[in-house]
């Protein structure tokens, strides 16, 4: 398993030396750099986790160089420890101000060294961590629920965590891939490093070459997926929509252990595990000539399919506990439970929604309701009713005793706004569920006064 990687611009030979030997027996690894460009080139090389920056250097200063990479569009690649010997207030006051994390004078202190390099790389983890729970909103550290079916999944994901093979999630939208994904990551070796999630459906076809394996402009280095995920875990969701250029890449790079980023000539090494996870059956893909089967097969060395919520409802009451528990303390909703009867009558729901719609559920109630208990009929209502014959006892939101255009229009907006919930707010994949084309979708929202950005 890869440890954090440390590069150590100065141009003192002595110094390089000293610290690199230093951070090694903390077992860092550490490449050094003598000079601006060799410093640039090894960012080119490879996306280091902390830079140690001396500020006086013959070729390009310290502070420009910081600011080269703080005005980038990438913003800084990591936390930067600027080090210097003739250090002012104001200098180190211009290098905070551009995102430095500290400033070091010289000579260096071996204590304080690794004391601001260990805070650094942690503070860096705990931000990254801070971005992907307000990004995800759903932080589950272990899938949730007591049933035969969940516990042996649960189980099966251990021994698979212990190995370093990429993995092929499936299942409905809404059951749990995510969850059972970062729940792998969680209980593999790789643990502490990066679990990144990129959303292939969301990607522009034009642009997602360079957000898989980034791109090179002079000296400005875009880090695509692959390298922000480096030593960690690489979570491609939907990824029956990847395109077939991004598809060929990809398979060029899990074949050959290396890829090139967009614009570059060195060869990126790949230290990542990767999870992909879709909805489709990537077979029928395959034979439709959607997706390459060289590429199927490498992704599906371990498959693991995530059964739908019809299939494990006893999980239901747990999962309505944990949701309530988890709104009250995260959004300070008030807390409410749900009565024998609601909780009955929702295990028999038929959930096609799977957990989402569960989760979405729960916050509804919160948010709309009132009173210390959730019954049955205020189920009832916020699910649109009680279901009609022939429907297969599933809910029918729309009255027939009305003239056809409006019942026509609520049950669009019912649609509507089912599709928009089950997919968290991503249009493309709504779009693709609907079959209807995005610019379309967009104005039939609108029209309908449908909100988008709630439900992200």
């Amino acid at each position: 398993m890869s440890t954090s990687h440390i590069l150590v611009v100065d141009d003192e030979p002595d110094i390089r030396g000293l610290v690199k030997e230093i951070l090694e027996d903390e077992d860092y690894a550490v490449v050094t750099a003598e000079s601006g460009a060799a410093a640039r080139h090894a960012l080119r090389d490879r996306r280091p986790d902390l830079v140690l920056l001396d500020i006086w250097m013959p070729d390009v200063d310290g502070i420009t160089l910081l600011k080269e990479w703080f005005e980038g569009d990438e913003g800084l690649p990591c936390p930067v420890i600027m080090m210097s010997g003739h250090g002012t207030v104001e200098t180190a006051v211009e290098a905070t101000r551009m995102g430095a994390y500290d400033f070091l004078e010289k000579p260096l202190s071996l204590a304080k060294l690794l004391l601001t390099v260990e805070r650094a790389l942690e503070a860096d983890k705990l931000q990254q961590e801070n971005l992907g729970l307000r990004r995800h909103n759903q932080p589950i550290v272990e899938p949730t629920g007591k049933s035969a079916v969940i516990q042996r999944l649960r189980e099966q994901v251990k021994r698979i965590a212990q190995h370093g093979t990429w993995v092929l999630i499936t299942g409905e939208p809404g059951s749990g891939r995510e969850t059972f994904a970062r729940y792998l990551h969680a209980q593999s070796p790789r643990r502490d490093l990066p679990f990144v999630e990129v959303g292939v459906s969301s990607l522009a076809k034009e642009n997602s070459v360079r957000e898989l394996f980034g791109s090179e402009d002079n000296d400005r280095i875009h880090y695509g997926a692959l390298e922000q995920a480096r030593g960690g875990t690489l979570f491609l969701d939907e990824v029956a929509a990847m395109d077939m250029e991004a598809q060929a890449q990809m398979l060029g790079a899990l074949d050959t252990g290396s890829f090139l980023r967009v614009g570059g000539v060195e060869p990126v090494q790949i230290d990542v595990r990767i999870i992909a996870a879709t909805q489709r059956k990537l077979e029928d893909e395959v034979q439709a000539g959607h997706f390459r089967e060289d590429l199927f097969y490498y992704l599906n060395v371990v498959p693991l399919h995530i059964p739908p919520l019809r299939d494990h409802k006893e999980d239901v009451p747990d999962l309505l506990n944990y949701y309530l528990d988890y709104f009250v303390e995260h959004e300070k909703l008030p807390y409410r439970r749900f009565d024998m009867g609601a909780q009955n009558y929702l295990r028999n729901h038929l959930w096609h929604g799977n957990i989402r719609e569960l989760k979405n559920l729960v916050q509804r109630m919160l948010i709309l309701g009132a009173g210390g208990n959730i019954t049955q009929d205020e189920v009832e209502l916020a699910l649109g009713g009680a279901g009609l014959p022939g429907t297969d006892g599933g809910n029918f939101p729309v009255s027939f005793d009305q003239p056809l255009r409006q019942a026509r229009e609520q049950f669009e907006k019912a649609y509507l706004e089912y599709q928009l919930n089950k997919h968290a707010g991503n249009v493309s994949r709504m779009a693709a569920d609907a079959g209807m084309e995005r610019t379309h979708l967009y104005r039939k929202l609108r029209s309908l006064g449908i909100e988008i950005k709630d439900r992200k």
